[in-house]
């Protein structure tokens, strides 16, 4: 199963609504694409 449709499932188990999820999925997006896809040990600033 993908990232988002992990968060989505996650969000729908908990009762969030569909407009809260679209926010998340685009914060979630964007988070991404300013880090230009690395994997998150390499994010971090050591």
């Amino acid at each position: 199963m993908k990232l988002m449709e992990r968060v989505k499932a996650a969000l729908r188990v908990k009762h969030y609504s569909l407009r809260t999820e679209k926010t998340y999925c685009y914060w979630i997006r964007f988070f991404i694409r300013f880090h230009r896809m690395r994997l998150p040990a390499t994010i971090a600033g050591h």
